[in-house]
């Protein structure tokens, strides 16, 4: 049974093992059969909070989130998991344990706890040499956050009874309905709930805010915007944002979709899916996927799964899918089935020696859409390129460059591209773009840089079938980078309908975006750039190759 690629740091390098070990002698499981025994982290949580934990290495005492190596945490597992007991134990650390960096420790040296007589010093936490050691926040102020009262319910109700039945009861004495007070008497520290609903108290400076079901925070119901103040009010504070929800749908452009997609490298982005592989419309391969997503908590009946599973895929199986498979999964209309698309990534990581015979895809836009270049040897293994001294990608997002694509930056690249390989063939969508393709058939051959026009219904039809039939057929010889960005648009690609042919009875279609924010530039120049493969192909152009091609290593 394949497992999780988790990736642990060492104690000397996270508060996380400190925390886990705290969670485990503080908090209790809120109810059940167990409730008020200790609450112990399952595998995934843990994972996550070792990640979270992070401490950068120039860290110094006094630093509050810059001592941290991430912002913003984002958890995303499937449906019934434990996020919100999670999220509970989480927050009693916040608001009264070592949730800080306290220092470097020395060998010997252990974790001292504050409160008198704690049952936590009977089996106490020792730290190695050089560990970070953790401090409690002063002055502590917590937001629970969500669309609705009702939705933030799930975590306030596991919190509430996590400290009355537990050992904190003695250092929180007294719990409320609408805030928890801290022991140290400061009206302004204490663990509270907004909502878009009732947004009185957002603003306020805390030391954290805890985000439930961010995949469903879109501007539509305002909570994006709800989502940069409680960051702004974190910021102010020194404090961190974390979020917890299921896989987001990428249609809805949710504040959770755009936190995993940002480029941004101090965001934790904790979600392990399970392999592509395992369809879930199959019976016996969800079995495979409940057990992925469900190792580590065991208090989830995975009949019960199933059943809810299948219930749900009678009127939205993308949105089971997402739930119970744990998978950023778009609604109906999707052109590519991106499990098949995952199942091409090459099994290992390739390097196309210079001089390979390749063809390139290119689909280009001025200042609102992306523009780039993909590249595709003869033997069908598709990658994108890299150019200038610092290796960039040959993938342009506007907003990265002043609002507008850099032409010369795509020129350059071109250029690059041209004398490091031997390119064979290019298509290239002419709007926006026609001078320099001209000059750049000029430059490398008019047979060599060529106009593709995508707004050809039949033709356009034709180059996404073929391109779509060798992605899924097991036979062919495709494989790719698996380049996240690509695939992303590759995933919001869904499919346009267009007119029956007279002759064939089949109808064409094309693809578009189902919403202005979710691009499709990439997948585009993917599919030019296969297309002219098939082509170069079948004029004879793999007869001449050489033995250079490229290499694993």
């Amino acid at each position: 049974m394949k497992k999780p690629d988790y990736v642990i740091p060492p104690r000397t390098e996270t508060l996380g093992h400190l925390w886990i070990w705290w969670i485990e002698h503080h908090c209790v499981i809120p109810d059940g059969d167990d409730a008020g025994e200790a609450f112990v982290p399952s595998l995934d949580h843990s994972v996550y909070l070792a990640n979270w934990g992070r401490i950068r290495p120039g860290a110094k005492l006094g630093d509050r989130a810059a001592a941290f190596v991430y912002r913003v945490g984002l958890w995303v597992a499937a449906q019934k998991v434990g996020k919100s007991p999670g999220v509970a134990a989480e927050t009693c650390l916040e608001f009264v344990g070592p949730a800080l960096y306290g220092g470097r420790a020395v060998e010997g040296e252990r974790y001292e706890c504050p409160f008198p007589k704690c049952e936590c010093m009977h089996d106490p936490y020792f730290y190695i040499e050089g560990e970070p050691k953790g401090r409690p926040w002063a002055t502590p102020r917590i937001q629970l956050a969500a669309v609705v009262e009702d939705q933030v319910e799930n975590t306030w109700g596991a919190l509430v009874p996590m400290i009355d039945l537990g050992p904190l009861a003695n250092v929180i004495p007294k719990t409320g309905e609408a805030f928890i007070r801290h022991p140290n008497g400061n009206r302004d520290s204490r663990i509270e709930i907004v909502t878009s609903k009732a947004d009185g108290k957002l603003g306020a400076r805390i030391s954290a805010g805890k985000c439930d079901e961010t995949g469903l925070w879109t501007d539509s119901n305002n909570m994006a915007k709800f989502e940069r103040t409680l960051r702004r009010g974190a910021g102010g504070m020194g404090g961190r944002i974390s979020h917890s929800s299921n896989p987001y749908d990428p249609a809805e452009n949710s504040v959770l979709q755009r936190q995993m997609e940002s480029k941004q490298k101090d965001i934790l982005k904790h979600h392990y899916p399970p392999p592509a592989a395992w369809n879930f419309k199959l019976k016996k391969d969800r079995e495979l996927i409940f057990k992925w997503n469900y190792a580590s908590s065991p208090w989830v009946d995975l009949r019960t799964v199933e059943a809810e599973s299948v219930a749900l895929m009678e009127t939205d199986p993308a949105e089971a899918e997402r739930f119970f498979g744990n998978r950023i999964v778009a609604g109906r209309g999707s052109w590519l089935e991106m499990a098949k698309w995952e199942e091409r990534v090459a099994a290992s990581p390739v390097t196309v020696k210079p001089r390979t015979k390749i063809c390139l895809g290119f689909d280009g836009s001025d200042s609102d859409d992306l523009t780039g270049i993909r590249a595709e040897t003869l033997d069908q293994y598709q990658f994108t390129p890299r150019y200038g001294d610092d290796r960039k990608p040959t993938l342009w997002d506007p907003r990265d460059w002043q609002q507008r694509v850099p032409r010369s930056e795509v020129m350059a690249a071109f250029r690059e591209v041209a004398t490091e390989f031997e390119i064979v063939r290019a298509y290239l969508d002419p709007p926006f773009w026609t001078t320099e393709i001209d000059l750049l058939a000029a430059e490398f051959g008019e047979k060599v840089f060529l106009k593709w026009f995508t707004n050809r219904p039949s033709q356009m039809h034709s180059a996404l079938e073929r391109f779509r039939t060798d992605v899924y057929n097991a036979d062919t010889e495709f494989t790719h980078d698996g380049d996240e960005v690509v695939a992303t648009h590759l995933r919001n690609a869904v499919i346009r309908a267009g007119n029956v042919d007279p002759v064939t009875k089949i109808r064409k279609y094309t693809i578009g975006k189902p919403e202005q924010h979710q691009k499709i530039d990439y997948a585009m120049s993917s599919v030019l750039a296969h297309e002219a493969v098939m082509d170069a192909i079948a004029s004879g152009a793999r007869n001449q190759t050489d033995d250079t091609n490229y290499v694993y290593y």
